[in-house]
């Protein structure tokens, strides 16, 4: 297998289930050559429909191991201001200095412009805007230039400029705050080596559509199949190697030709 991620460190925030996303991110790094420090946040996904997998981050750490990679987890909140940097401060002691920051944890709890409030509207900005951009310009504060590797920097969007996404006033306010922000950071660290970019995988099957849900969704694919999260690993893996270095300031949609209504 080709390892052209060897010796570099990733930080992926959001690898708490399964079928999710950052799961998929983990494995694909891995798989390439990258040791893998993850985070999760089960009192988040306890909140959620799909509820937590409570033994999901130890399973994911002995898979990316038996793999032969590092790899190390942290449970935390990202919705505390300290945890970014107490996030790098562990990766740091447990691995080294990281070289790739995968931006995925995400908080998603709208529900209508009716129960739009103050409360809700700073949970998502938070974990959405704040921790994002703390744990970039922290990244980038902390980078080192070893052994010639470069810097990457990955953050996840979900197409807010592509059309509205009604009822997720909250999230796709934060979340499309991440595209600007990804632009106007990559000309201002591209001279220390550290690339950024974001990415925006479409309506992904992470195991929260029901069957009406994929019903609605699949004839807009000219694919003929939804979004997996394996295809939005491949590309994050894609965009960590040295392939990519010119690619920075980029907001790509990666959506299988997703036909909006």
């Amino acid at each position: 297998m080709e390892q052209r991620l060897q010796g570099h460190i990733a930080v992926v925030t959001g690898a708490s289930r399964r079928e999710g996303i950052g799961t998929a991110i983990c494995r694909s790094l891995a798989s390439a050559g990258a040791d893998i420090f993850f985070t999760v946040w089960r009192e988040y996904d306890d909140s959620m429909p799909w509820g937590s997998e409570r033994e999901w981050a130890g399973l994911l750490r002995n898979e990316i191991q038996a793999m032969g990679r590092r790899c190390e987890s942290i449970e935390i909140d990202l919705s505390d201001a300290n945890a970014p940097a107490r996030l790098l401060d562990s990766v740091s002691e447990k691995l080294g200095s990281p070289t790739i920051l995968v931006n995925n944890a995400t908080h998603d709890a709208s529900n209508g412009y009716m129960n739009v409030d103050a409360k809700s509207f700073d949970k998502h900005y938070e974990v959405n805007v704040r921790a994002t951009c703390l744990l970039c310009v922290e990244f980038a504060r902390r980078f080192k230039k070893e052994n010639c590797k470069a810097g990457r920097i990955v953050n996840l969007t979900s197409g807010q400029e592509q059309g509205p996404m009604i009822g997720s006033l909250e999230y796709v306010a934060t979340k499309g705050a991440i595209s600007a922000f990804t632009r106007s950071l990559a000309p201002e660290i591209a001279s220390l080596g550290i690339t950024v970019n974001a990415v925006n995988p479409g309506p992904t099957d992470t195991g929260w559509m029901t069957d009406s849900i994929k019903q609605h969704l699949l004839p807009r694919f000219p694919t003929g199949r939804i979004g997996l999260p394996e295809d939005t690993a491949r590309l994050i893996t894609f965009l960590a190697s040295d392939e990519a270095e010119w690619i920075t300031g980029q907001v790509i949609h990666s959506e299988g030709g997703f036909i909006r209504a």
